[in-house]
């Protein structure tokens, strides 16, 4: 029995000591990745990285791991024009099986699930902030976006007739979707009216609808859903063969 005991304290022991190296293996890898990421996607602040599964020394052993979690805040992502830039403010993706190579210059995830945040303040830029004429003595322009409720964004615009702003702004519940994997569109529900002044909705939907292209999110993924909330539009995004780092 004596013997008995002190080999299941030895077990204990040797459980704990592999316990705490694999933590410390974790902790350490999950500071070179988030470095190696930074590096690769030229970012401005150190990204969140966690390494999810144990133990994570048998994942190594193995050449993949399971799960990794990314997260990046004021990620700046490109506007589709090769200049300008719009702020996402917050990227969280979960890669599933993360393959790396033997000297860890490069891993690639086999698929890749997240979510983004797109401040209505960025989404505005893409919209026609300046006055343009709609009709006859009749010009508009977006003043502000919106959450306009159950998944639908509020477009506020101003408009001035025969040199006369108008006492109100004019709002309209506009849809938003994501085109081509890379693009958020707004398209109005219906249109606004300015003053009873008969517009071509042609005319109207120039200032109403307007769509902001986003290019080179981290490892290429892409935009998969998107919908109005409270602080902006929510982003889901997605993609196969995940680039994290080489």
């Amino acid at each position: 029995m004596r013997a008995l005991r002190i080999l299941l304290i030895f077990v204990v022991v040797l459980g704990g000591l592999f316990v705490i190296a694999d933590r410390v293996a974790v902790n350490f890898a999950e500071g070179e990745a988030a470095d190696r990421l930074k590096t690769t996607e030229n970012l401005s602040a150190t990204p969140d990285v966690s390494i999810k599964g144990f133990p994570f020394l048998t994942q190594v052993v193995g050449g993949s791991l399971d799960d990794i979690e990314v997260g990046i805040t004021d990620y700046e992502a490109a506007a589709g024009n090769g200049a300008e830039k719009i702020r996402i403010d917050d990227l969280r993706a979960d890669m599933r099986g993360v393959e790396f190579s033997g000297d860890y210059s490069s891993a690639t995830a086999t698929s890749a699930t997240g979510t983004a945040t797109i401040a209505y303040d960025e989404l505005l830029k893409t919209a026609k902030s300046e006055p343009t004429q709609v009709a006859p003595g009749v010009t508009a322009h977006v003043v502000g976006l919106s959450d306009g409720g159950n998944g639908k964004i509020k477009v506020t615009v101003e408009a001035t007739v025969l040199g006369t702003k108008l006492p109100e702004p004019v709002s309209v519940l506009s849809s938003v979707t994501v085109i081509d994997g890379d693009t958020v569109r707004v398209k109005a529900d219906g249109l606004p009216k300015f003053g009873g002044v008969e517009i071509a909705e042609s005319r109207v939907r120039a200032i109403t609808d307007f769509q902001q292209k986003i290019d080179g999110l981290p490892g290429g993924i892409q935009l998969d859903k998107v919908q109005a909330a409270p602080d902006g539009v929510e982003i889901t995004v997605k993609g196969s063969n995940v680039r994290l780092a080489g």
